[in-house]
């Protein structure tokens, strides 16, 4: 007798396939568009087709921005020791979890990533062979998931699909992989010829968990960590949607049109650089030679001369439209030439906060989606630790400290959080903070370490 969750689940790992599938192919669009690939259509023959990525060059951009000085802390709960101690215990484990599994390079990569398709996706799991926890960007092209009703914040499923080779398969399941099937009431079983790809697909929710390879479910029980162990988030949200929007939707036209022109731009260039020799009256022309010093004998009321493309200030036409092009370009995509470098005014700090001003509140929407998944993902990574080595982390409470996004003087910011903390305003730790101190609690515990010394080497003197 086939259960109801069981048929449900065989459901959605049939329906995947089918799913999304508007969703999926804008995926592959955008990824296409970020490689180079810009021009619609097919090439025609003779077609010039020049490429100049801007769609990637503003997305780098803005993830450079976006994650400069990306770093978190954890705040006690309350005033006494016992809060204190545990809130600096689960800052230290949060810090090895990050270097064990190299969190700087994977949140940059996967923030390019997130750019780049509209969505973005941590998983956090527990390895028990090496007792640590793990952290990885899975490809959200194979992510599914399921939300309560119209809150998009309640996902109450989700399903992960990937694909293995036979190698892969046989090193995470060993060599007795097994089709499992029931016929007339008996579950059968049968070995999986050798094949190039194995579709695993894991489908997780609250409760339970199963693992189905090549359409056959291999293991099937409850959830072991008491969550689903995803965050999916978006890169920019529309309202009310649960999947995002890409930064090259906002581009795409202007990026397309700019190839255009160039490219139309650049054959003007290139045929007036090579003239075109126009003959009036000739019906027969050899050996017509378009070389300084060339000679051409011409028939009785015959004409020759060279075309001249460039005549009438037709060039500063094209010239102008690339630049209008150009400007609509960073408009779009939220990114003013002065974040590339062009600004040779000498700007002070409130007129290049005004000039960069679209940019930095593009990061700041940014920042305000990313926070919510890093303090999730640092939730999932305190209760797995605290589940498998028995520590005490709870309220699990994280904050994410992002890096200014404009230079700052760092003499004056030193000075401004001396005066905060010698009036009480700011504690030494937030202090080294805002300082982008990387270990504030490490780095205060050698400052009273140092400070007794030197009063133990005043009161021997």
């Amino acid at each position: 007798m086939v259960t109801t969750e069981a048929a449900s689940s065989r459901a959605v790992v049939e329906q995947l396939i089918r799913l999304d599938s508007t969703r999926l192919r804008a995926y592959r669009e955008n990824l296409a568009f970020y490689q180079g690939r810009q021009w619609p259509g097919g090439q025609r023959r003779r077609e010039r087709r020049l490429v100049f990525n801007y769609a990637k060059a503003l997305i780098d951009k803005t993830v450079s921005y976006l994650m400069n000085g990306l770093s978190f802390v954890v705040d006690e709960a309350d005033a006494s020791d016992e809060a204190r101690e545990r809130a600096r215990r689960a800052e230290q484990a949060l810090r090895e979890v990050y270097e064990a599994n190299n969190l700087a390079q994977l949140d940059f990569d996967s923030e390019i990533d997130v750019a780049i398709l509209g969505d973005g996706a941590f998983k956090v799991t527990w390895d028990p062979l090496e007792r640590r926890v793990r952290v990885s960007a899975p490809d959200v092209q194979g992510l599914f998931a399921w939300w309560v009703g119209d809150d998009v914040s309640r996902v109450w499923r989700v399903a992960s699909r990937y694909y293995l080779s036979d190698e892969e398969a046989a090193l995470l399941y060993g060599g007795t992989v097994a089709r499992s099937e029931r016929r007339n009431g008996a579950r059968s079983v049968t070995p999986i010829a050798g094949r190039k790809q194995h579709t695993v697909v894991e489908v997780w929710t609250g409760e339970q968990f199963e693992l189905w390879f090549d359409g056959a479910v291999i293991e099937s029980k409850p959830n072991p960590y008491g969550f689903i162990p995803f965050v999916i988030y978006p890169n920019l949200r529309e309202p009310k949607q649960f999947w995002g929007v890409s930064d090259i939707d906002a581009v795409r036209e202007s990026v397309r049109e700019l190839n255009r022109a160039l490219s139309q731009l650049s054959m003007i260039l290139e045929l007036s650089g090579n003239p075109v020799a126009v003959l009036e009256n000739v019906t027969e022309a050899q050996d017509i030679a378009v070389q300084p010093g060339a000679v051409w004998e011409l028939p009785e009321r015959a004409r020759a001369y060279l075309l001249d493309l460039l005549q009438g200030g037709g060039v500063g036409l094209h010239v102008d439209y690339v630049n209008l092009i150009y400007r609509t370009l960073h408009d779009l995509g939220e990114s003013p030439r002065t974040s590339f470098g062009d600004n040779g005014r000498g700007l002070s700090g409130v007129a290049l906060s005004l000039e960069l001003d679209p940019l930095l509140k593009k990061v700041q929407r940014k920042r305000l989606l990313r926070e919510v998944a890093l303090k999730r993902r640092n939730e999932m990574i305190l209760r797995l630790l605290e589940q498998y080595t028995g520590a005490g982390y709870a309220p699990y409470r994280s904050r994410v400290v992002w890096g200014p996004l404009l230079p700052v003087d760092r003499s004056r910011l030193v000075t401004d959080e001396a005066r905060l903390v010698a009036a009480g305003i700011h504690s030494r730790r937030r202090a080294a903070n805002e300082l982008g101190v990387e270990d504030p609690e490490a780095e205060l515990e050698r400052w009273r370490e140092e400070r007794s010394r030197l009063e133990e080497e005043a009161g021997d003197a």
